[in-house]
């Protein structure tokens, strides 16, 4: 490996753990400012009535459910949605991080929610912006720009 791939693979590494936090610290603001809707369903219905209001588009997967016909049919199904709408798509792995981060138990007795497909709204008022959000949406257009149309990030287990 030469000088210049090190170098580029540390800043890779520092760029993907910048992303990773920015993503759990705006999952955190959006969903106390209740601007998260979550699950395959729930999302294309909000697509459908109100896409103009989602700024991103988490599809989160592990590599269990890589197999799972059904789950990739609606993520191509959502992520031609986004690029029609100019919507923020970002793919996201560690189901067990994303779930911690937004407090769902596993010591719940209830019916765990779908977070396969996770919506950051638009709110109403400028409060909870962060630069979280700022990050994650620089971070989807660098990627674009290298022709990748869905960046991926992983969330690590802390």
């Amino acid at each position: 490996m030469t000088l210049e791939e090190l170098v580029t693979c540390d800043n890779t590494e520092k760029k993907m753990k910048s992303v990773s936090e920015s993503v759990e610290h705006l999952l955190v603001a959006a969903q106390r400012q209740d601007c998260l809707t979550v699950g395959v369903y729930e999302s294309a219905k909000l697509m459908n009535v109100d896409p103009d209001s989602v700024v991103l588009c988490l599809l989160a997967i592990d590599e269990e459910d890589e197999d799972d016909i059904a789950l990739q049919i609606h993520f191509t199904l959502i992520q031609a949605f986004c690029c029609d709408n100019d919507i923020n798509i970002l793919r996201v792995s560690g189901m067990e991080r994303l779930a911690a981060v937004l407090g769902e138990s596993p010591a719940d007795n209830s019916e765990p929610r779908d977070l396969h497909c996770i919506l950051v709204t638009n709110p109403h008022t400028d409060s909870w912006k962060s630069q979280g959000l700022a990050e994650v949406a620089r971070y989807c257009e660098e990627s674009r720009c290298n022709n990748q149309w869905v960046p991926y990030v992983s969330l690590q287990a802390r």
